[in-house]
C-alpha cells in the first residue's frame, strides 16, 4: 500500500524509527560515581561503627579508600619496619563483601537504566555503553589507588619491649599502599563481571540478536541464583540487628554487618549444603564472626570448619542445613517458574546445578580469608605484647562443587514438579 506525502505524493510508507537509549558520558559517569558514593558510605559506616575514624595523622580517608579498592579486588599490600634492628611482617587477602556489594547493586543499576524498554540490542551499542563505564572507572581506580596509601607507627606498650623499643629507636611501623597495576587489571574484570550478571539476570535487559535464544535457559537460572544469594544477605542482616539489640556491642556489630556480612552469610550458605572449610586462628586477632567459629578455628594446627565440627560446640547450627533446603528449594522454584512452561523437569534440574554450582564456586574465590602480622626485635619474635597473629580460611573447593551438583540436580527436579501447578510464560489457558 502507498499513501500521501505530505508533499501530496504518492510514497511508501516508512517503519518508525526505534528510540535509541539515552546512554552517553554524562550517564556513565554519574553511574560509575554512584557506586563510588555506596562504597565509600558503606566503608566509612563500617569503620566508623569499628573505631577506625580515632586511626591517628588523619588515616581515616586512607583507610577508606583502601577497603574500597579492595572491595573490587584490588591489591592493597602491607608492609612494615622498625628500624635497622627490628622488623615487621604483614600481609592482608580479603575481600570486604559488604562494600563489593553495594557497588556492585548500584553499578548495575546505572547500567541497566538508559537500556530499558528495549528488546534488543547490537553487540556494537552495548559494547559502547558499557566501554564508557569502563573508561571512567579506570580513571576512578587509578585516583583510589593513589589515595589508598598510609603508615602508621604502633606503640610496643610499657614494661622492657617498650624500654627496649624507646632505647634502641625502633619502634615498629606498618604501612599499606596499592598496586595500582594490580589494582586496574582486577578493578576491570570486576566491573566486567558484575556487568556480565548484570545482564543474564535482568530479564528487562536487552541482548544481541545471536543470544536472545539462550535467555530462556540462562537468565532464569541466573536470577535464582541472585535472589537466593541476597536472601541469604537479608536473613543475615536481621539476624544482625537482633543480635545488636538483645546482645550487646552494637558497634562491633554494625561494623561487621556493614563490611563483612555476605561474607558470613555465603560462608554458612556453603556449610548449610554440607561443604566443609579448613583455617586456623592464632594471636590476639580474630575473625569477625559467631564464637562457635572461633572455638572450632582456634588451634595449633590447622582445623576443619563443617556442620559436624560446629555442632560439637553448639547444636543450633543445624538450622544451617534446613535454611539452606528451604532457599534452594525456594530459588528452584523460582526458576521454574520464570522458565518457558515447556521445559521438564530433568532441564530444570540441570539448570538448576550447572547455576548452583558455578555460585558456589564466586563464593569460594570470594570469601577466603588470609591475614598475618609478625613483630621481631634482635632476631626475637612477637616482642609486641602479643602483637603477632595470624588469620587463615580456605574452602575445601572439591567437595563444594560436588555437593553443590547435587543439589542442584535434586532441587531443580523437585522445583520443577512444584512449577506446574504454577502458570508460566509459554501457557494458554482454556477458556472456560
Amino acid at each position: 500500500m502507498s499513501e500521501q506525502t505530505p508533499t501530496g505524493r504518492p510514497g511508501t510508507q516508512r517503519a518508525p524509527r526505534t528510540r535509541r537509549a539515552p546512554h552517553g558520558w554524562p550517564h556513565a559517569l554519574v553511574t560509575v560515581l554512584a557506586a563510588l558514593v555506596a562504597m565509600a558510605v558503606v566503608a566509612a559506616l563500617g569503620l566508623w561503627a569499628a573505631g577506625a575514624a580515632d586511626l591517628p595523622d588523619g588515616a581515616f580517608p586512607s583507610v577508606v579508600a583502601a577497603v574500597a579498592v579492595m572491595a573490587v579486588g584490588g591489591s592493597v599490600g602491607l608492609s612494615g619496619g622498625a628500624g635497622a634492628i627490628a622488623e615487621t611482617d604483614a600481609g592482608l587477602s580479603v575481600l570486604p563483601l559488604s562494600v563489593s556489594l553495594a557497588g556492585a547493586l548500584v553499578t548495575a543499576a546505572g547500567f541497566l537504566r538508559p537500556l530499558r524498554h528495549r528488546a534488543v540490542a547490537h553487540t556494537r551499542e552495548l559494547a559502547g555503553w558499557a566501554a564508557r563505564i569502563a573508561v571512567l572507572w579506570l580513571l576512578l581506580l587509578i585516583s583510589l589507588g593513589l589515595a589508598a596509601r598510609h603508615r602508621f607507627t604502633i606503640s610496643l606498650g610499657e614494661g622492657t619491649a617498650g624500654d627496649i623499643g624507646d632505647l634502641l629507636d625502633a619502634s615498629p611501623e606498618v604501612g599499606f599502599e596499592t598496586d595500582v597495576p594490580l589494582t586496574v587489571v582486577f578493578g576491570l574484570l570486576w566491573l566486567a563481571g558484575v556487568l556480565a550478571v548484570t545482564l543474564l539476570v535482568s530479564r528487562g535487559a536487552p541482548l544481541p540478536a545471536r543470544l536472545v535464544r539462550f535467555q530462556e535457559s540462562v537468565r532464569p537460572a541466573a536470577f535464582a541464583m541472585v535472589v537466593l544469594l541476597l536472601s541469604y544477605v537479608a536473613l543475615g542482616f536481621v539476624i544482625g540487628v537482633i543480635v545488636a539489640a538483645t546482645k550487646g556491642h552494637p558497634a562491633e556489630t554494625f561494623a561487621v554487618l556493614l563490611l563483612g556480612l555476605p561474607n558470613l552469610v555465603w560462608l554458612a550458605f556453603t556449610l548449610g549444603l554440607g561443604a566443609s572449610w579448613e583455617g586456623r586462628v592464632d594471636g590476639p586477632f580474630g575473625l569477625p564472626m559467631p564464637e562457635v567459629l572461633g572455638d572450632v578455628l582456634r588451634t595449633p594446627k590447622d582445623s576443619t570448619l563443617s556442620l559436624h565440627t560446629l555442632a560439637e560446640h553448639d547444636g543450633r547450627v543445624w538450622w544451617l542445613l534446613v535454611v539452606a533446603a528451604v532457599l534452594v528449594l525456594g530459588a528452584a522454584f523460582l526458576m521454574a517458574a520464570r522458565s518457558p512452561a515447556r521445559m521438564r523437569s530433568w532441564q530444570h534440574a540441570v539448570h538448576m546445578a550447572v547455576a548452583l554450582t558455578l555460585t558456589v564456586l564466586a563464593v569460594c574465590l570470594l570469601a577466603p580469608v588470609s591475614a598475618h602480622y609478625g613483630l621481631s626485635l634482635l632476631g626475637i619474635g612477637d616482642l609486641g605484647g602479643g602483637l603477632s597473629g595470624l588469620v587463615e580460611l580456605r574452602p575445601h573447593l572439591w567437595r563444594a562443587l560436588l555437593l553443590a551438583v547435587a543439589w542442584g540436580l535434586v532441587a531443580g527436579f523437585l522445583g520443577g514438579l512444584l512449577a506446574r501447578r504454577v502458570h508460566r510464560r509459554g501457557e494458554v489457558e482454556s477458556p472456560g
